[in-house]
């Protein structure tokens, strides 16, 4: 299960410090659209929410956690949900499918996870 945390780690820790380096640059490339007002601020808080998930997962990598597995189930299939409504309403950036690829796979390991720390 520590490659589980790894991989998250790493994912997680790369999304967080794209979208709070440069969130419309992130946007672009998920939905091929332009971030204005509100928007990038509350871009670089996901950014910030994403680092702690990375942060989190790096520190369990050896230590698995049924709590934290559980959560990162939530988060990837959420976020898979999020950016695939986002695409089947038009806004598809070059990233968006393998972004959604990526959590639905993530939501699978995920589960086969949860279903090792539980026994």
């Amino acid at each position: 299960m520590s490659r589980f945390f790894l991989a998250t780690a790493v994912i997680e820790v790369g999304a967080g410090l794209g979208l709070v380096a440069a969130p419309e640059i992130v946007a672009k490339l998920l939905f091929a659209a332009d971030v204005g007002g509100a928007c990038a601020p509350l871009g670089r808080m996901a950014g910030v929410a994403l680092l702690a998930l990375g942060v989190a997962s790096w520190l369990t990598r050896d230590r698995p956690a049924k709590a934290l597995v559980s959560g990162m189930l939530l988060y990837n299939c959420g976020v898979a949900f999020v950016l695939a409504v986002a695409g089947l309403s038009g806004m598809t950036g070059i990233l968006l499918w393998p972004a959604v690829a990526l959590h639905a796979a993530m939501t699978i390991w995920s589960l086969f996870s949860l279903q090792s720390a539980t026994g």
